[in-house]
């Protein structure tokens, strides 16, 4: 296969990276924003801002520029786009290819952010409805599943979901992909694979903030449950199935999220804990945490449905200062007798 991945931060690069080591020879390239960083990577057969001490294999290309700069020429020519944006890049990236018929995954997991509160589209939007609204004729799908970029790069072992309606995207994403360290299973349910993808990472900032404070295993395994259980309820609200949430975007990706050391998410959880404030916290990460710019829409989507969702009421509330740490905790401990099941 030939495969372009746009986007050259640690999960674009871990991609390539896998792709190009895959057995089926498949020929990569891994698209940069910035031409000296393309170069520097070449040079260096490293990614030495996002992905240090992980080589790049011989196999992978390097290129970088605008858009206009040699990628649309190549595209055509590709047999799978993979946008390896944050969702901040997703759209603009999705109008530049709404004229191609080659399949196009993205990795990107959250929801737009919508700075214009007078916007004809209230809440942010998942990746495929921005998809639906700007390219609807692409042919397109998410990877996802639970996964840290180190960890793929580094070959270790690895399952993702390859989540389409379009039956040649998962196939194309499953043969780019699966291999000796990665298993890529494929699932119809787009939906469900993007709300998982998408709500797991704001619930792993109440994980974090419950470690910071030193809450204990079993408030930890509590948050991961009840977590899942509003994940469940805000999918099924928006269309999806429930089946999906107990497999690898759902409860595997929730779980590696909330406990993993590596997780961008569960670590402003533990810097909020400490004190630090929101800026502080994401600051320090050098990288993108999508749960603090998801809260909001997800609770606001869940406002406009009539889900419950508690635990991300709090973050939101956590997020915005209107209630310190362990008035959070208060508050979800404070809460009326439930069944479990409702």
């Amino acid at each position: 296969m030939k495969i372009i991945v746009i986007g050259a931060g640690a999960w674009g690069t871990a991609v390539a990276v896998s792709a190009a080591r895959n057995p089926g020879g498949h020929q990569v390239v891994l698209w940069a924003r910035d031409p000296a960083q393309a170069e520097a990577m070449a040079a260096a057969r490293e990614n030495a801002r996002y992905l240090p001490g992980i080589p790049l294999p011989r196999e992978l290309h390097l290129r970088g520029g605008a858009p206009d700069d040699g990628l649309l020429a190549a595209v055509p020519q590709a047999d799978l786009i993979i946008i390896a944006t944050p969702v901040a890049g997703l759209r603009p990236t999705l109008e530049l290819l709404q004229g191609t018929d080659v399949p196009i995954a993205w990795l990107c997991k959250g929801f737009e952010a919508v700075r214009d509160t007078g916007a004809a589209r209230p809440f942010g939007l998942m990746p495929h409805e921005v998809q639906r609204q700007v390219a609807p004729a692409l042919r397109a799908g998410a990877l996802s599943g639970p996964s840290f970029a180190q960890e793929v790069a580094r070959g270790q072992p690895t399952a993702l979901v390859a989540a389409s309606r379009d039956a040649d995207v998962r196939r194309a994403m499953v043969e780019a992909l699966h291999g000796p360290t990665v298993r890529v299973y494929g699932n119809d349910d787009l939906v469900g694979v993007e709300v998982g993808g998408a709500v797991k990472n704001v619930l792993a900032i109440a994980t974090g903030l419950a470690d910071g404070l030193n809450l204990g295993l079993n408030a930890r395994a509590a948050l991961i449950t009840r977590g899942l259980a509003e994940i469940a309820r805000l999918g099924v609200a928006l269309g999806a199935r429930p089946e999906t949430f107990t497999g690898l975007s759902g409860l595997g990706d929730l779980v590696l999220t909330a406990t993993g050391d590596l997780s961008r998410n569960r670590k402003v959880g533990l810097l909020l804990a400490e004190g630090r404030t929101l800026d502080e916290a994401v600051q320090s990460l050098g990288h993108v945490a999508e749960g603090v710019y998801s809260a909001r829409t997800v609770w606001q989507r869940a406002q406009h449905l009539g889900v419950e969702m508690p635990v991300t009421e709090c973050v939101v509330a956590l997020l915005d200062g209107a209630l310190k740490p362990v008035e959070a905790v208060a508050a979800l401990m404070g809460r009326d007798p439930k069944g479990e099941l409702l």
